[in-house]
């Protein structure tokens, strides 16, 4: 399963995103505000989900604020994080 597909799996699942299936989550749109309506509470969950999944700290706002723009974006913050 690649990174995206893994990402979209873990928000559908782990923050109850119960209306939505992975397939249905675009990979550009937001994830806060009018994307999928994630909160602050959401996002202090994902900084915990991704060191959980994918061994990775986010370890300042405004890492995370970059991070978390889309599911493109984690995936490609999680993917360069990987490769170092």
């Amino acid at each position: 399963m690649d990174i995206k597909n893994k990402l979209k799996k873990i928000l559908v699942e782990d923050l109850n995103l119960e209306e939505l299936t992975p397939e249905q989550i675009d990979d550009n749109a937001p994830l806060f505000g009018e994307g999928l309506g994630l909160d602050s509470l959401d996002a202090v969950e994902l900084v915990v989900l991704v060191q959980k999944h994918f061994g990775i700290e986010i370890k300042d706002m405004e890492e995370g604020r970059t991070a978390f723009q889309s599911v493109n974006a984690l995936a490609a913050y999680i993917e360069g994080r990987l490769a170092q």
